[in-house]
Parts: structure tokens; C-alpha cells; sequence
């Protein structure tokens, strides 16, 4: 089922509670939205230079790239997020063969936080069972507020994909399956997180769960686009020197799922998805969010036997789990991309 069925079935929920009279609703149907603004918008190709974080994307032949201005028109205008949501967003990387407004397509939306150096001793023994259930905590306080705000519910369903590590690149990967106004219909958020010097470069796929197989296949050719410039990758940390995040891969997974961080940090107004697509950001470098991933996480992650125990029943195996690693992303080449009208 595509993403905007999903918000179809969603508005269908919100509709019934508003019901009118029969010969109210034989009024006309509305006409179709007009996307054709999608269009003016440049697809940048090639190898792209981001404007923060140190680091270029290296597209190849499958995807391209619209800037900021470009995904803030898509974000707020085409899938109806809330301008504050998408503050801080670099970009969006689609595939070539679907415009944005596609039914079928689905995006990359890009963010750098600068949380500083975080370690990744931890991932191996993190119990991602113990952190999903932690996430969930607080929820229904949390919904009761966004229902108060005139948005719709959103529970942590579980993991559609369980967190792995990979840590030759240093790319964590996660995926979550979101339920909104307790619908039958779930969205997906599968976050890809490349760890540099002083910082993550994250690309969060907005999609709908029917997407995860294809998302899931791209996802490690997706990562090894990101190249971090010489002297800001991960290995040119230089302990006492650079700013550390103060917590691992537990914990960068906590800030980014969100869930329970923001019923315990009062960000109400920060996750405000409901459009064609769900999207789902948390940006730790809000001092807030970071002091309470430190508090929780700083060091200790969440222990515990880690063997497939992270796993959800449905959820899909990892994507480092039993695969030989990714290669290492290729350098970046000079140049900033070519742009297609």
C-alpha cells in the first residue's frame, strides 16, 4: 500500500468524526493538487558537496539530489509538514526514475548534527529489545497532547528493521514502523546514520512500510554515497582535542527515534508528521535532547544479550547482520555536481 493511501485511510479516521448529512457530502469532489512547481525545482547529479558537515554525496547513475530550498517546497508544500520540522535539512536524495509528488516515490531527507565524536564501543552489546521498550515509554501522554494540538496519534509500532552497526564505515541503520491514530495503516522511517568527526550525517527515508523491501535493498548503496573530506571522517577524531557526543550508538538511536524523548523533554510541537509522507526528525543538538541522551545513554548504552535478541517479530533482519560489509565510500571527486532541469 503507498504512503498516501496510508494518509487516505487516516483522513478517511479523522473524517468520520466530522460526519455530515448525505446530501452535504454529494457536493463535488475537489480537484486534483497541483504539483506542477516539482518541476522548476533543480536535480542535482554527480558528486554533491553539502553545505555542512564536511562531506560530499557521491550519487552515481540512481539518484539525485534537490537542495534545501528545493526540500523545504517538498516538506512543507507537497507532504504538509510543519515548517519547524524541517529546519535544518540540507537536502533530499530521490531516486531518478520518480519525481517527488510520485504515489510510488519515496525520499531521503538530509541532516547533519554536530553533537560532536560519538563512540561506538557499545554497539555490539546494546539490547535493542530493552531500548525499543524504553523509547515506547510515555507515549500515551504524549499522543494526548498531539490530540490536544489537533495532530494524530503516533505509537512506536516496533522495530521494521532492527539497529546494526557496521563498524568498518561507521554507519548505524534502524528502521521504524509507526502506527498513526491506532490505523491499520503503518509509515516507515528507516534512518541511515554515518558517523564523522564531529558529528552524524543522517539520511531518514520517509516511506510507507510497503516501501521497506526496496528501501532495505538501497540502503547500503545509499550510505556509501556519503564521503566524508580528508581530516573529517570518523578515524581523524582526535581524543582531548575534539568535542565527543558524550553517549554511542544507543544513544544516538534514542535521540533519533524520539519517541519517549520528547514526552520527557516537553518537546510536544517537535514531531508534527501528517502528510504524504511521515516524517520523523530529532536533532540532537537541541542542548535538551542531547543532555538527556548523555543522562541515559553517556557511555553504558543498553546491555544485554544482543544475539537476534533485538529482533521484533516482524521485524526484517539487519542489513550488516550475516552480509559482508559495504565497501568504504568512494573518495569524492572534484567538482559540485551537475544540475538537470
Amino acid at each position: 500500500m503507498s504512503v498516501l493511501r496510508v494518509v487516505a485511510a487516516v483522513a478517511t479516521a479523522f473524517a468520520c468524526l466530522f460526519a455530515v448529512p448525505a446530501f452535504a457530502q454529494e457536493a463535488a469532489a475537489p480537484p486534483a493538487p497541483d504539483y506542477s512547481w516539482q518541476d522548476k525545482i533543480p536535480h542535482i547529479t554527480g558528486t554533491v558537496d553539502l553545505p555542512g558537515g564536511d562531506a560530499s554525496l557521491v550519487l552515481g547513475d540512481d539518484y539525485y539530489f534537490i537542495d534545501a530550498d528545493g526540500a523545504r517546497k517538498v516538506l512543507i508544500d507537497g507532504w504538509n509538514n510543519p515548517p519547524d520540522v524541517v529546519d535544518g535539512v540540507l537536502g533530499m536524495i530521490f531516486l531518478k526514475r520518480f519525481k517527488p509528488m510520485d504515489d510510488a516515490s519515496w525520499g531521503g531527507v538530509i541532516t547533519f548534527n554536530e553533537s560532536g565524536w560519538v563512540s561506538d564501543k557499545d554497539a555490539a552489546k546494546t539490547n535493542y529489545d530493552k531500548l525499543l521498550k524504553s523509547l515506547r515509554e510515555g507515549e500515551d501522554e504524549q499522543n494526548q497532547e498531539r490530540q490536544k494540538q489537533g495532530y494524530p496519534t503516533i505509537n512506536l509500532v516496533g522495530w521494521a528493521e532492527r539497529p546494526s552497526y557496521n563498524p568498518d564505515n561507521h554507519v548505524a541503520i534502524w528502521a521504524r514502523e509507526l502506527a498513526f491514530n491506532s490505523g491499520p495503516n503503518h509509515g516507515l522511517n528507516y534512518d541511515i546514520r554515518v558517523l564523522g568527526r564531529t558529528g552524524v550525517l543522517s539520511i531518514n527515508v520517509v516511506a510507507g512500510m510497503d516501501d521497506l523491501a526496496d528501501v532495505h535493498a538501497a540502503a547500503g548503496q545509499i550510505s556509501r554515497t556519503v564521503a566524508f573530506r580528508s581530516g573529517s571522517t570518523y578515524g581523524d577524531y582526535q581524543p582531548g582535542v575534539d568535542k565527543a557526543a558524550g553517549y554511542g550508538i544507543a544513544g544516538l538511536i534514542a535521540a533519533g527515534a524520539g519517541v519517549a524523548a520528547v514526552k520527557k523533554l516537553g518537546l510536544l510541537g517537535l514531531i508534527l508528521a501528517f502528510g504524504k509522507k511521515f516524517i520523523v526528525i530529532i536533532v540532537a543538538a537541541f542542548g535538551g535532547v542531547a543532555a538527556w541522551v548523555r543522562k541515559q545513554f553517556g557511555g553504558k548504552g543498553v546491555v544485554g544479550a544482543s544475539s537476534g535478541s533485538g529482533a521484533t517479530a516482524s521485524a526484517r533482519a539487519s542489513l550488516f547482520d550475516g552480509d559482508s560489509p559495504p565497501a568504504a565510500p568512494e573518495a569524492p571527486r572534484s567538482g559540485g555536481g551537475d544540475i538537470v532541469t
